[in-house]
């Protein structure tokens, strides 16, 4: 059972076996076909091609945010059309640092299915150990998934003042306020912490060891426990990459704030930081 990462010399010798399903969740932000169209070119054979926008951000929603977090019913709804069936074992890759793909992770923990893992190293690794490849539209083949979800595993942003340590996930530039080319607002939910997602991964875009990720995140949450921290981001997807790596390290998984800055940032009266 693999629940966090995995690499892709297993992921080889396993590809294929029928209890395992494999979902591409490429995707660009300033070009939402680039995602699609990469995987037409060519992935991991068997591979299902999920897409943030019309899959993972499906309407309706629990808040406002730019991608914003289906419900739990529409969620039971799209893994089953996905056929994802429980104890199955799921695989995600992006060509992302994990980026795009940790936000099916997420998702599939935060419904209590354990049996995900993200490839460390993402299509790159693939590519570069010269494993298969295919063009084949792997077709969606129904199933019945109907789970819960975690009990406190999203808060929304009026659950935001009573949290404790808040953790802001994007680029420092933006969590500053030096730039902000999406959103309406640049700055930071007042009285966040940064940590740039980006930060989990060593030199060659794989993910740090699972010490080094202990060591950081604990320092990082000093007396709050992992489980009580809230982690946020544009719109709730990169702060997920965060959520697998605490997980990776052996920490207890985190809460998400689903909307994100994208949607704190456009609602009226919500005060805007810039201040470290």
């Amino acid at each position: 059972m693999y629940t966090t990462l995995i690499s892709e010399d297993v992921l080889f010798e396993e590809y294929d076996n029928p209890e395992w399903i494999i979902f591409d969740a490429r995707y660009d932000l300033m070009d939402k076909n680039a995602g699609k169209d990469a995987y037409l070119q060519g992935h991991i054979p068997g591979a299902i091609y999920v897409d943030l926008h019309d899959d993972l951000s499906r309407p309706p929603s629990t808040n406002k945010g730019r991608h914003p977090l289906p419900t739990v019913e529409t969620i039971n709804a799209l893994f089953s059309e996905l056929g994802i069936r429980a104890n199955m074992q799921v695989i995600v890759y992006d060509d992302s640092a994990g980026s795009f793909g940790a936000r099916l992770w997420w998702m599939l923990r935060y419904m209590q299915h354990e049996n995900v893992a993200v490839l460390d190293g993402g299509w790159q690794s693939w590519l570069i150990a010269g494993r298969p490849v295919n063009q084949d539209m792997a077709a969606r083949v129904s199933s019945k998934f109907a789970n819960s979800a975690l009990d406190s595993g999203v808060i929304d942003i009026e659950e935001l003042n009573k949290c404790e340590r808040i953790i802001d996930s994007r680029d420092p530039a933006r969590y500053r306020g030096e730039i902000e080319p999406i959103d309406k607002a640049a700055g930071h939910i007042p009285g966040a912490m940064n940590r740039f997602w980006k930060d989990n991964l060593s030199e060659q875009g794989t993910f740090k060891p699972k010490q080094v990720l202990k060591q950081e995140f604990e320092e990082m949450l000093a007396h709050t426990q992992p489980e009580d921290a809230v982690f946020y981001c544009g719109s709730g997807v990169t702060a997920c990459h965060n959520l697998l790596a605490a997980t990776h390290a052996g920490l207890s998984l985190p809460k998400l704030y689903a909307g994100s800055w994208s949607e704190w940032s456009s609602t009226p009266g919500k005060p805007v930081a810039t201040e470290l």
